[in-house]
Protein backbone atom coordinates (compact mmCIF):
# COMPACT_ATOMS: atom_id res chain seq x y z
CA UNK A 1 0.00 0.00 0.00
CA UNK A 2 1.51 3.31 -1.09
CA UNK A 3 1.37 5.96 1.62
CA UNK A 4 0.09 9.40 0.75
CA UNK A 5 2.80 12.07 0.69
CA UNK A 6 2.61 14.73 3.37
CA UNK A 7 5.90 16.55 2.80
CA UNK A 8 7.26 18.70 -0.01
CA UNK A 9 8.65 16.75 -2.99
CA UNK A 10 12.26 15.93 -3.69
CA UNK A 11 13.99 17.66 -6.57
CA UNK A 12 14.26 14.32 -8.40
CA UNK A 13 10.48 13.99 -8.41
CA UNK A 14 10.02 17.40 -9.99
CA UNK A 15 12.73 16.66 -12.56
CA UNK A 16 11.09 13.36 -13.56
CA UNK A 17 7.57 14.75 -13.85
CA UNK A 18 8.89 17.69 -15.89
CA UNK A 19 10.92 15.35 -18.08
CA UNK A 20 7.85 13.22 -18.79
CA UNK A 21 5.95 16.33 -19.87
CA UNK A 22 8.59 17.17 -22.46
CA UNK A 23 9.29 13.57 -23.46
CA UNK A 24 5.67 13.01 -24.46
CA UNK A 25 5.90 15.68 -27.16
CA UNK A 26 8.52 14.16 -29.42
CA UNK A 27 9.47 10.60 -28.43
CA UNK A 28 7.25 9.01 -31.08
CA UNK A 29 8.08 11.49 -33.86
CA UNK A 30 10.38 9.02 -35.70
CA UNK A 31 7.32 6.76 -36.04
CA UNK A 32 5.01 9.30 -37.68
CA UNK A 33 5.37 7.86 -41.17
CA UNK A 34 4.71 4.32 -39.90
CA UNK A 35 1.68 5.49 -37.93
CA UNK A 36 0.26 7.10 -41.07
CA UNK A 37 0.85 3.90 -43.04
CA UNK A 38 -0.63 1.72 -40.30
CA UNK A 39 -3.89 3.67 -40.33
CA UNK A 40 -3.87 4.36 -44.08
CA UNK A 41 -3.92 8.12 -43.34
CA UNK A 42 -2.18 11.07 -44.94
CA UNK A 43 1.06 12.10 -43.27
CA UNK A 44 -0.24 15.67 -42.91
CA UNK A 45 -3.22 14.41 -40.92
CA UNK A 46 -1.02 12.25 -38.71
CA UNK A 47 1.19 15.30 -38.03
CA UNK A 48 -1.78 16.86 -36.21
CA UNK A 49 -0.64 14.62 -33.36
CA UNK A 50 2.14 17.21 -32.91
CA UNK A 51 0.54 20.54 -33.82
CA UNK A 52 -2.81 19.71 -32.22
CA UNK A 53 -1.06 18.43 -29.12
CA UNK A 54 0.82 21.73 -28.77
CA UNK A 55 -2.40 23.69 -29.13
CA UNK A 56 -4.06 21.54 -26.49
CA UNK A 57 -1.19 22.09 -24.05
CA UNK A 58 -1.62 25.85 -24.45
CA UNK A 59 -5.31 25.60 -23.57
CA UNK A 60 -4.77 23.19 -20.69
CA UNK A 61 -2.12 25.34 -19.05
CA UNK A 62 -4.64 28.16 -18.73
CA UNK A 63 -6.97 25.72 -16.94
CA UNK A 64 -4.45 23.69 -14.91
CA UNK A 65 -2.89 26.71 -13.20
CA UNK A 66 -6.13 28.12 -11.74
CA UNK A 67 -7.29 24.63 -10.75
CA UNK A 68 -4.11 24.17 -8.73
CA UNK A 69 -4.60 27.56 -7.05
CA UNK A 70 -8.11 26.48 -6.03
CA UNK A 71 -7.72 22.78 -5.18
CA UNK A 72 -3.96 22.42 -4.65
CA UNK A 73 -0.98 21.27 -6.73
CA UNK A 74 -1.08 17.62 -5.64
CA UNK A 75 -4.61 16.60 -6.75
CA UNK A 76 -4.30 18.41 -10.07
CA UNK A 77 -0.90 16.82 -10.77
CA UNK A 78 -2.15 13.32 -9.92
CA UNK A 79 -5.31 13.78 -11.99
CA UNK A 80 -3.30 15.00 -14.99
CA UNK A 81 -0.92 12.03 -14.78
CA UNK A 82 -3.77 9.51 -14.48
CA UNK A 83 -5.53 10.98 -17.52
CA UNK A 84 -2.23 10.79 -19.41
CA UNK A 85 -1.84 7.10 -18.55
CA UNK A 86 -5.37 6.29 -19.75
CA UNK A 87 -4.93 8.37 -22.93
CA UNK A 88 -1.62 6.63 -23.68
CA UNK A 89 -3.40 3.28 -23.40
CA UNK A 90 -6.01 4.65 -25.78
CA UNK A 91 -3.35 5.58 -28.35
CA UNK A 92 -1.82 2.13 -27.95
CA UNK A 93 -5.12 0.37 -28.65
CA UNK A 94 -6.45 2.77 -31.32
CA UNK A 95 -7.69 1.09 -34.52
CA UNK A 96 -8.09 4.19 -36.70
CA UNK A 97 -6.44 7.57 -37.08
CA UNK A 98 -9.32 9.53 -35.56
CA UNK A 99 -9.31 7.52 -32.33
CA UNK A 100 -5.52 7.85 -32.21
CA UNK A 101 -5.66 11.62 -32.64
CA UNK A 102 -8.44 11.97 -30.07
CA UNK A 103 -6.47 10.09 -27.42
CA UNK A 104 -3.32 11.94 -28.43
CA UNK A 105 -5.03 15.26 -27.68
CA UNK A 106 -6.05 13.94 -24.25
CA UNK A 107 -2.43 12.91 -23.65
CA UNK A 108 -1.67 16.64 -23.42
CA UNK A 109 -2.89 16.48 -19.80
CA UNK A 110 0.69 15.50 -18.92
CA UNK A 111 1.61 19.15 -19.35
CA UNK A 112 0.59 19.41 -15.70
CA UNK A 113 4.16 18.38 -14.90
CA UNK A 114 5.83 21.24 -16.73
CA UNK A 115 3.09 23.71 -15.74
CA UNK A 116 2.95 22.96 -12.02
CA UNK A 117 6.58 22.15 -11.19
CA UNK A 118 7.53 25.88 -11.29
CA UNK A 119 4.55 26.74 -9.09
CA UNK A 120 5.50 24.00 -6.63
CA UNK A 121 9.07 25.29 -6.48
CA UNK A 122 7.81 28.83 -5.93
CA UNK A 123 5.57 27.58 -3.11
CA UNK A 124 8.57 25.95 -1.45
CA UNK A 125 11.32 28.54 -1.83
CA UNK A 126 12.01 32.30 -1.89
CA UNK A 127 12.44 33.94 -5.28
CA UNK A 128 16.18 33.54 -5.95
CA UNK A 129 16.40 30.03 -4.52
CA UNK A 130 13.37 29.07 -6.63
CA UNK A 131 15.07 30.38 -9.79
CA UNK A 132 18.18 28.37 -8.91
CA UNK A 133 16.27 25.12 -8.44
CA UNK A 134 14.27 25.71 -11.61
CA UNK A 135 17.56 26.06 -13.45
CA UNK A 136 18.48 22.51 -12.51
CA UNK A 137 14.99 21.22 -13.27
CA UNK A 138 15.16 22.91 -16.67
CA UNK A 139 18.11 20.69 -17.49
CA UNK A 140 15.58 17.83 -17.69
CA UNK A 141 13.72 19.81 -20.34
CA UNK A 142 16.93 19.82 -22.36
CA UNK A 143 17.85 16.16 -21.93
CA UNK A 144 14.40 14.67 -22.59
CA UNK A 145 13.93 16.21 -26.07
CA UNK A 146 17.45 15.09 -27.04
CA UNK A 147 17.06 11.48 -25.91
CA UNK A 148 13.33 11.05 -26.57
CA UNK A 149 13.40 10.64 -30.38
CA UNK A 150 16.44 8.36 -30.13
CA UNK A 151 14.66 6.11 -27.63
CA UNK A 152 11.42 6.20 -29.60
CA UNK A 153 13.19 5.35 -32.83
CA UNK A 154 14.91 2.39 -31.18
CA UNK A 155 11.62 1.09 -29.77
CA UNK A 156 10.04 1.41 -33.21
CA UNK A 157 12.80 -0.58 -34.89
CA UNK A 158 12.64 -3.35 -32.29
CA UNK A 159 8.92 -3.62 -31.55
CA UNK A 160 6.92 -1.28 -33.81
CA UNK A 161 5.42 2.16 -33.32
CA UNK A 162 2.99 1.13 -30.57
CA UNK A 163 5.93 0.36 -28.29
CA UNK A 164 6.38 4.08 -27.62
CA UNK A 165 2.90 4.23 -26.14
CA UNK A 166 3.55 1.13 -24.04
CA UNK A 167 6.52 3.06 -22.69
CA UNK A 168 4.29 6.08 -21.99
CA UNK A 169 1.89 3.90 -19.99
CA UNK A 170 4.67 2.26 -17.96
CA UNK A 171 6.65 5.44 -17.31
CA UNK A 172 3.44 7.34 -16.56
CA UNK A 173 2.48 4.77 -13.92
CA UNK A 174 5.93 4.92 -12.35
CA UNK A 175 5.88 8.73 -12.19
CA UNK A 176 2.31 8.66 -10.82
CA UNK A 177 3.42 6.29 -8.06
CA UNK A 178 6.41 8.47 -7.27
CA UNK A 179 4.21 11.58 -7.02
CA UNK A 180 1.73 9.71 -4.82
CA UNK A 181 4.39 8.87 -2.23
CA UNK A 182 6.58 11.98 -2.54
CA UNK A 183 4.55 14.95 -3.81
CA UNK A 184 2.95 16.48 -0.76
CA UNK A 185 0.76 19.56 -1.07
CA UNK A 186 2.72 22.82 -1.30
CA UNK A 187 -0.08 25.33 -1.90
CA UNK A 188 -0.96 26.50 1.59
CA UNK A 189 -3.04 29.48 0.46
CA UNK A 190 -5.78 27.95 -1.66
CA UNK A 191 -8.69 30.17 -2.58
CA UNK A 192 -12.07 29.32 -1.05
CA UNK A 193 -14.01 29.56 -4.29
CA UNK A 194 -13.37 30.20 -7.96
CA UNK A 195 -15.22 33.49 -7.57
CA UNK A 196 -12.66 34.65 -5.01
CA UNK A 197 -9.85 33.54 -7.27
CA UNK A 198 -11.16 35.21 -10.40
CA UNK A 199 -11.76 38.40 -8.43
CA UNK A 200 -7.98 38.55 -7.92
CA UNK A 201 -7.10 38.04 -11.59
CA UNK A 202 -7.13 41.72 -12.56
CA UNK A 203 -4.21 42.20 -10.16
CA UNK A 204 -2.20 39.69 -12.19
CA UNK A 205 -3.34 40.65 -15.66
CA UNK A 206 -2.89 44.37 -15.03
CA UNK A 207 0.68 43.93 -13.77
CA UNK A 208 3.22 45.29 -16.22
CA UNK A 209 5.92 43.28 -14.45
CA UNK A 210 4.02 40.02 -15.08
CA UNK A 211 3.72 40.78 -18.79
CA UNK A 212 7.37 41.80 -18.93
CA UNK A 213 8.52 38.47 -17.51
CA UNK A 214 6.03 36.51 -19.63
CA UNK A 215 6.93 38.26 -22.89
CA UNK A 216 10.63 37.79 -22.18
CA UNK A 217 9.97 34.07 -21.80
CA UNK A 218 7.74 33.89 -24.89
CA UNK A 219 10.16 35.72 -27.19
CA UNK A 220 13.15 33.78 -25.86
CA UNK A 221 11.42 30.50 -26.65
CA UNK A 222 10.21 31.98 -29.92
CA UNK A 223 13.80 32.14 -31.16
CA UNK A 224 14.03 28.38 -30.60
CA UNK A 225 10.77 27.78 -32.48
CA UNK A 226 12.05 29.89 -35.38
CA UNK A 227 15.20 27.74 -35.41
CA UNK A 228 13.17 24.52 -35.61
CA UNK A 229 10.98 25.92 -38.39
CA UNK A 230 13.79 27.24 -40.56
CA UNK A 231 16.94 25.21 -40.07
CA UNK A 232 15.88 22.06 -42.00
CA UNK A 233 15.47 24.02 -45.25
CA UNK A 234 18.65 26.04 -44.69
CA UNK A 235 20.69 22.92 -43.96
CA UNK A 236 19.38 21.18 -47.05
CA UNK A 237 19.81 24.16 -49.38
CA UNK A 238 23.20 25.47 -48.28
CA UNK A 239 24.94 22.37 -47.02
CA UNK A 240 23.11 19.38 -48.60
CA UNK A 241 23.05 17.97 -45.10
CA UNK A 242 21.62 14.51 -44.44
CA UNK A 243 18.76 14.13 -41.97
CA UNK A 244 20.96 12.13 -39.60
CA UNK A 245 23.64 14.81 -39.54
CA UNK A 246 20.99 17.50 -39.16
CA UNK A 247 19.57 15.71 -36.14
CA UNK A 248 22.96 15.88 -34.44
CA UNK A 249 23.39 19.56 -35.26
CA UNK A 250 19.87 20.42 -34.07
CA UNK A 251 20.81 18.91 -30.72
CA UNK A 252 23.51 21.54 -30.34
CA UNK A 253 21.04 24.28 -29.43
CA UNK A 254 19.52 22.00 -26.80
CA UNK A 255 23.02 21.32 -25.50
CA UNK A 256 23.48 25.07 -25.11
CA UNK A 257 20.20 25.20 -23.17
CA UNK A 258 21.47 22.45 -20.88
CA UNK A 259 24.62 24.44 -20.08
CA UNK A 260 22.66 27.68 -19.62
CA UNK A 261 20.23 25.97 -17.23
CA UNK A 262 23.14 24.64 -15.20
CA UNK A 263 24.63 28.14 -14.97
CA UNK A 264 21.24 29.49 -13.95
CA UNK A 265 21.01 26.91 -11.19
CA UNK A 266 24.46 27.84 -9.97
CA UNK A 267 24.22 31.63 -10.07
CA UNK A 268 20.53 32.50 -9.60
CA UNK A 269 20.97 32.63 -5.83
CA UNK A 270 23.66 35.30 -6.17
CA UNK A 271 22.13 37.69 -8.69
CA UNK A 272 18.84 39.48 -9.20
CA UNK A 273 16.37 37.83 -11.58
CA UNK A 274 16.61 40.61 -14.14
CA UNK A 275 20.40 40.32 -14.23
CA UNK A 276 20.12 36.75 -15.52
CA UNK A 277 17.32 37.72 -17.89
CA UNK A 278 19.38 40.47 -19.46
CA UNK A 279 22.58 38.39 -19.52
CA UNK A 280 20.79 35.58 -21.33
CA UNK A 281 19.27 37.91 -23.91
CA UNK A 282 22.60 39.68 -24.56
CA UNK A 283 24.36 36.33 -25.08
CA UNK A 284 21.71 35.21 -27.56
CA UNK A 285 21.75 38.49 -29.49
CA UNK A 286 25.55 38.62 -29.56
CA UNK A 287 25.89 35.07 -30.87
CA UNK A 288 23.29 35.56 -33.58
CA UNK A 289 24.73 38.91 -34.64
CA UNK A 290 28.19 37.39 -34.97
CA UNK A 291 26.79 34.53 -37.05
CA UNK A 292 24.84 36.84 -39.31
CA UNK A 293 27.85 39.10 -39.86
CA UNK A 294 29.95 36.05 -40.74
CA UNK A 295 27.49 34.96 -43.42
CA UNK A 296 27.16 38.49 -44.79
CA UNK A 297 30.94 38.56 -45.12
CA UNK A 298 30.70 35.52 -47.40
CA UNK A 299 31.89 32.85 -44.96
CA UNK A 300 29.25 30.15 -45.44
CA UNK A 301 29.74 27.06 -43.29
CA UNK A 302 27.52 24.93 -41.09
CA UNK A 303 29.74 25.48 -38.07
CA UNK A 304 29.12 29.24 -38.26
CA UNK A 305 25.36 28.66 -38.38
CA UNK A 306 25.09 26.15 -35.56
CA UNK A 307 27.89 27.77 -33.59
CA UNK A 308 25.83 30.96 -33.50
CA UNK A 309 22.57 29.23 -32.59
CA UNK A 310 24.19 27.46 -29.64
CA UNK A 311 24.23 30.89 -27.98
CA UNK A 312 20.44 31.02 -28.27
CA UNK A 313 20.18 27.81 -26.27
CA UNK A 314 22.73 29.08 -23.75
CA UNK A 315 20.90 32.39 -23.37
CA UNK A 316 17.52 30.69 -23.02
CA UNK A 317 18.90 28.44 -20.30
CA UNK A 318 19.88 31.54 -18.34
CA UNK A 319 16.64 33.39 -19.05
CA UNK A 320 13.83 30.88 -18.70
CA UNK A 321 14.07 29.86 -15.01
CA UNK A 322 14.29 33.46 -13.81
CA UNK A 323 11.51 34.72 -16.09
CA UNK A 324 9.24 31.88 -14.94
CA UNK A 325 9.87 32.56 -11.26
CA UNK A 326 9.50 36.28 -11.87
CA UNK A 327 6.07 35.86 -13.46
CA UNK A 328 4.90 33.72 -10.53
CA UNK A 329 6.33 36.09 -7.92
CA UNK A 330 4.24 39.06 -9.01
CA UNK A 331 1.23 37.62 -7.15
CA UNK A 332 2.48 34.58 -5.17
CA UNK A 333 -1.02 33.42 -4.22
CA UNK A 334 -1.78 33.12 -7.94
CA UNK A 335 1.46 31.32 -8.76
CA UNK A 336 -0.32 28.43 -10.49
CA UNK A 337 -2.41 30.73 -12.63
CA UNK A 338 0.64 32.82 -13.51
CA UNK A 339 2.61 29.69 -14.47
CA UNK A 340 -0.25 28.44 -16.64
CA UNK A 341 -0.90 31.75 -18.35
CA UNK A 342 2.76 32.48 -19.07
CA UNK A 343 3.22 28.93 -20.34
CA UNK A 344 0.22 29.19 -22.63
CA UNK A 345 1.48 32.54 -23.94
CA UNK A 346 4.84 30.93 -24.70
CA UNK A 347 3.30 28.03 -26.63
CA UNK A 348 0.89 30.28 -28.54
CA UNK A 349 3.67 32.71 -29.38
CA UNK A 350 5.82 29.83 -30.56
CA UNK A 351 3.09 28.65 -32.89
CA UNK A 352 2.76 32.11 -34.42
CA UNK A 353 6.53 32.52 -34.83
CA UNK A 354 6.79 29.06 -36.40
CA UNK A 355 4.10 29.98 -38.91
CA UNK A 356 5.68 33.33 -39.78
CA UNK A 357 9.13 31.81 -40.20
CA UNK A 358 7.81 29.11 -42.50
CA UNK A 359 5.80 31.62 -44.52
CA UNK A 360 8.77 33.93 -45.15
CA UNK A 361 11.39 31.25 -45.73
CA UNK A 362 12.61 30.29 -49.20
CA UNK A 363 15.67 28.58 -50.66
CA UNK A 364 17.02 31.98 -51.74
CA UNK A 365 16.66 33.89 -48.46
CA UNK A 366 16.55 31.01 -45.96
CA UNK A 367 19.62 31.65 -43.84
CA UNK A 368 18.97 35.39 -43.56
CA UNK A 369 15.31 34.94 -42.64
CA UNK A 370 16.37 32.36 -40.06
CA UNK A 371 18.97 34.64 -38.50
CA UNK A 372 16.63 37.62 -38.77
CA UNK A 373 13.69 35.95 -37.00
CA UNK A 374 15.85 34.50 -34.26
CA UNK A 375 17.61 37.81 -33.71
CA UNK A 376 14.30 39.72 -33.71
CA UNK A 377 12.82 37.39 -31.09
CA UNK A 378 15.95 37.56 -28.94
CA UNK A 379 16.02 41.36 -29.19
CA UNK A 380 12.34 41.63 -28.23
CA UNK A 381 13.06 39.39 -25.27
CA UNK A 382 15.89 41.72 -24.28
CA UNK A 383 13.55 44.71 -24.49
CA UNK A 384 11.06 42.94 -22.22
CA UNK A 385 13.83 42.16 -19.72
CA UNK A 386 15.02 45.76 -19.75
CA UNK A 387 11.44 46.92 -19.20
CA UNK A 388 11.21 44.76 -16.08
CA UNK A 389 14.53 46.16 -14.85
CA UNK A 390 13.20 49.69 -15.37
CA UNK A 391 10.00 48.86 -13.44
CA UNK A 392 12.11 47.52 -10.57
CA UNK A 393 14.17 50.71 -10.46
CA UNK A 394 11.11 52.94 -10.61
CA UNK A 395 9.53 51.00 -7.77
CA UNK A 396 12.71 51.29 -5.69
CA UNK A 397 12.86 55.03 -6.34
CA UNK A 398 9.19 55.42 -5.44
CA UNK A 399 9.62 53.56 -2.18
CA UNK A 400 12.85 55.33 -1.27
CA UNK A 401 12.90 58.64 -3.18
CA UNK A 402 15.95 59.97 -1.33
CA UNK A 403 18.02 56.86 -2.00
CA UNK A 404 18.28 56.09 1.73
Amino acid sequence: MLTTAKTTPATATLILVTGLSTLSLNMFIPSLAKIAGSFGADYSLTAVSISGYLGMTAVLQIIIGPLSDRFGRRPVMLAGLMIFILASAGCLLATDIWAFLAFRMVQASVICGAALSPAIVRDMLPTRQAASLLGYISMAMAVAPMLGPMFGGLLDELFGWRASFVAFVVVGMLVFGLCWIDLGETNQHRSDTFADQFASYPELLSSRRFWGYSLCMAFSTGAFYAFLAGVPLVAKTLFAMSTGTLGVYIGSITGGYFVGSFLSGRYAKRYHLTSLLIAGRIIACAGLTAGLMTFLAGHVHELYLFGATIFVGLGNGLTMPSSSVGAMSVRPRLAGSAAGLSGALTVAGGAIITFLTGAMLSEQNGVYVLFGMMLLCSALGLMAALAVRRLDRLETTYRNPEGQ
